[in-house]
């Protein structure tokens, strides 16, 4: 008759719900120092430099008396959004809103907060490679300069702006070639969500300026020509396309022929 043996015991601890927590949290690989970066640290953790064009992040210190930047980019990354910018304590704090800002002040805004980006930031129009961070055609929508606003109407400081952020509700100005008058930005849920909604005012409209004003404000191209100059790949450049709202081709060839004539009129002796 065959003998039965008996169970070899494992030499491996038995797997418990407290041997699995000090798993998740211990470290799986360790991460190299980005004290030295601040608010940038984030930023920098997610790029690859010798890869992708965008800038290194080292924050910066604003001029006495300058005012302070925005700027909106639209990025047609995994989804296509416009990447609100607004700077404060030398980096450009940032929001992801899906939809576009709206002057319309019935349209609010889901604006999704991001890690603060460099200040050099501000300057970046073109292809970030596919599969790197962020992968895709980055556009400066629009641009300029943008203060908060006091409770009682005035234009405030930084310190202003760090109150009001830890509040949880930034009522603010802008200044720039598509965006202007008073905005606020208001924290709906935990600490990344938040709605961009603009004031009623002179420069509150109905327009829907995505696909009136769908240009580049520093190279005055569409999606797919910025892709195109930039060396994108075949997907990329399609993905800028789709991108573009149906007049936009067209909205380009009457601005780049609108610039001879302007100049030829500048030209002519009064």
């Amino acid at each position: 008759m065959a003998t039965t043996r008996p169970a070899r015991k494992s030499s491996k601890p038995a797997d418990t719900p407290k041997r699995r927590a000090a798993r998740r949290r211990a470290p799986t690989a360790e991460l190299p120092d980005l004290s030295q970066y601040g608010q940038l640290a984030e930023y920098n953790r997610k790029r690859h430099f010798g890869v992708t064009p965008e800038p290194p992040g080292q924050a910066s210190r604003r001029e006495a008396g300058r005012p302070l930047q925005f700027v909106v980019q639209k990025h047609r990354a995994s989804r296509l959004h416009y990447d609100f910018r607004l700077e404060h304590r030398g980096v450009m704090l940032s929001w992801a809103v899906p939809k576009a800002p709206s002057p319309d002040p019935s349209v609010k805004r889901l604006a999704m907060e991001t890690e603060p980006h460099p200040m050099d930031y501000n300057q970046f129009e073109g292809v970030i490679p596919e599969g790197e961070y962020g992968g895709g055609t980055v556009m400066i929508w629009d641009k300029g300069f943008w203060a908060p606003i006091t409770p009682d109407g005035q234009l405030g400081g930084e310190d202003e702006i760090d109150r009001q952020l830890r509040k949880g509700e930034l009522k603010f100005v802008l200044l720039g070639e598509k965006l202007a008058g008073s905005w606020v930005l208001v924290r709906t849920r935990g600490t990344r969500q938040w709605l961009l909604i603009k004031h009623r005012d002179q420069y509150a409209s109905a327009e829907d300026i995505t696909v009136t004003k769908p240009l580049s404000l520093v190279s005055g191209r569409t999606m797919a020509e910025i892709a195109q100059a930039a060396g994108a790949s075949p997907r990329q450049l399609q993905l800028a396309a789709a991108a573009d709202p149906a007049a936009a081709p067209a909205a380009a060839a009457t601005s780049a022929r609108a610039k001879p004539r302007a100049r030829a009129r500048a030209a002519r002796p009064s």
